[in-house]
Parts: structure tokens; C-alpha cells; sequence
């Protein structure tokens, strides 16, 4: 399957995996990457009357398919109809959440690269409405999560156009960030950092 940007650029599911630097790195073995993680959370969130937060999906244009049988329909090529934003939105407490979720293989920094220039303009207008804005970052080599502000982040952004630094240090994270200890319900208590920045 062949999946263009509107731009008409070829998309590479392993750029974009390298990219994310995702990771099936274990954590009492139960494999799941950080999105799987999140997404459990948010049902736990959602199903306790929390907060409603869902994943944003894809918009994908599909232009090709094959039907080698009625029963297995094979899609042979497809556009993103515009880039994406954020990863995650919703509302907690009478207020907008928006924030992307970030893996990372390094142990020692987060490499700016995950993000991309649309994602940081759109964190930005967000934080001009007043809307709570962050990236939730996994270092998996120890599995350490993070809740690390927009209006942190964006500067580090900016920064790297101007010869500044291409990572944001881990102890800058530990710093200015919140760290997300693993509990069992939900999984990735992250409103509790919310809470820290409303």
C-alpha cells in the first residue's frame, strides 16, 4: 500500500516508526507501547466520569483498491488529507487537553526530531486560546514518563531554528516536567499532573 502527504510525498511507515522511536520494550511484561498505555488511561478516565479524551484519528483518503475477492478488499494506495496535529483532546474539568505522546530510545535527552513543525504551530495556537497543552514523554530504557509543558517545549523548538540544541536534556524534563508513575488504575495517571499545571 502506497500512502502519500498532500504534498504528494511518499509516506514510510518506518520513517514514521523511527521518527516516534516507539519501542516494544516491556514493562512487567505487558509490551504495550506508550499510545497503548494513554488509551487505556483515557477509558479508565472515561468510563469513571473523569474526563472524556480520545485519540485523533488519521484523516486518510483512500484512492486505490484491490479486490482480489469481495471478502478481502486490499487498499493499494492512500493520501493523508491534511498533517495531522496532536496525538490526544479532550475536556477535564470545564477544560480543553490537547497534548501529543512522545517514545524515546535515548537515555539522556529527547531529541526534537519526534515532533514536527505543524504539531508545535498547532500547540501554539492552542496555548493562545487558553488551552492546556503538553507532550507526554516515555524514555524507554527506563521506562520514566514525563508530562512536559507546551509552553516549555516550544521555546526548545525555536531555539534549534536559530543553531540552538536539537534535544531538550532529560534533567531539563525532570526539572521543569512532572513525572508519571505507573499505577494499576489508571495505568498512566497523567490528569494528576494536569491538575499540578490548571
Amino acid at each position: 500500500m502506497t500512502i502519500k502527504y498532500p504534498n504528494g510525498k511518499k509516506y514510510s511507515f518506518k520513517d514514521d516508526i523511527l521518527s516516534k522511536e516507539s519501542s516494544s520494550v516491556e514493562f512487567s511484561n505487558r509490551g504495550m507501547t506508550l499510545e497503548d498505555e494513554i488509551n487505556r488511561s483515557n477509558e479508565y478516565y472515561l468510563n469513571n466520569g473523569i474526563a472524556v479524551i480520545h485519540k485523533k484519528p488519521t484523516p486518510i483518503q483512500i484512492v486505490a483498491v484491490d479486490y482480489p475477492k469481495r471478502s478481502a478488499a486490499k487498499i493499494k494506495e492512500a493520501y493523508f488529507r491534511r498533517a495531522s496535529t496532536t496525538d490526544y483532546n479532550g475536556v477535564y474539568r470545564g477544560r480543553y487537553i490537547d497534548f501529543d505522546a512522545k517514545e524515546t530510545k535515548s537515555a539522556t535527552s529527547f531529541p526534537l526530531k519526534n515532533f514536527h513543525a505543524h504539531q508545535i504551530e498547532h500547540m501554539r495556537a492552542c496555548l493562545q486560546q487558553q488551552g492546556i497543552c503538553f507532550a507526554i514523554i516515555k524514555f524507554v530504557t527506563d521506562q520514566s514518563v514525563f508530562l512536559f509543558k507546551a509552553s516549555d517545549l516550544i521555546p526548545y523548538w525555536d531555539n534549534q531554528e536559530h543553531g540552538g540544541r536539537k534535544s531538550i536534556p532529560r534533567q531539563v524534563i525532570h526539572d521543569k516536567g512532572y513525572q508519571i508513575d505507573y499505577k494499576i488504575t489508571p495505568l498512566i495517571p497523567y490528569l494528576s499532573a494536569v491538575d499540578c499545571i490548571i
